[in-house]
């Protein structure tokens, strides 16, 4: 992302991830770890997506780590459908932010993993924050998010995307009565839009937390 980022890998989840760090120019208040889209089409930590995302932490004072799922770049095993890449997520949580604020991130596939490790947190570990971008409820079973941290979570999805129809993360908020903030004209990408997402970003993590 720039001169400044740091990668290395952590020998956790299924053996290796290759992780991606951003700090910010004055004391971190938290650890945001955000996950990248499907990596079967060629999504990786560096999409440029995860990447606004990583700059939007950094810019409201978060620690951001980006990571590759199992099998992309120097994170190694297989795909697993979702399943080992939360247990990944949740695996570098555990190893890199293990106490303090914690705020999770993710893009399309990213985002139905980020899901799932929210799920999975609930009742054991506080979550300050959570951003889900594209999510992929047309594609995947979505967890709900957990109801205490509607709040918390800024779900935001383009009006044109083609590759995740608006209609099916309307359906999968509504029983949850999850807002969701709808770019006009946006695709899955948000190809000119980006910097527009990041200020939406950046809004969210700036308001205070209930």
């Amino acid at each position: 992302m720039n001169p400044q980022t740091r990668r290395w890998t952590l020998a956790a989840g299924a053996g290796a991830i290759e992780v991606a760090q951003d700090d910010p120019a004055q004391p971190a208040i938290g650890t945001a770890v955000i996950a990248h889209p499907h990596p079967l089409f060629g999504g990786t930590m560096d999409n440029k997506v995860v990447q606004t995302l990583a700059r939007a932490f950094v810019q409201c004072g978060w620690t951001s780590l980006r990571f590759n799922f199992r099998g992309v770049g120097a994170s190694t095993g297989v795909h697993d459908a979702g399943k080992g890449e939360a247990d990944d997520l949740l695996a570098l949580v555990q190893a890199l932010a293990p106490q303090g604020p914690l705020a999770l991130a993710g893009f399309s596939f990213g985002a139905f993993v980020t899901a799932h490790a929210l799920a999975r947190l609930e009742g054991v570990r506080d979550v300050a924050k959570a951003v889900l971008v594209g999510t992929a409820a047309s594609r995947f079973e979505v967890p709900p998010v957990p109801q205490a941290w509607h709040s918390r979570t800024l779900v935001i999805h383009g009006e044109s995307d083609d590759t995740v129809p608006l209609s099916s993360v309307m359906d999968w908020a509504r029983p949850q009565v999850l807002p969701v903030m709808v770019i006009p004209g946006g695709g899955h990408f948000f190809h000119g839009q980006l910097p527009l997402l990041k200020s939406l970003v950046v809004r969210h993590l700036s308001a205070a937390t209930e």
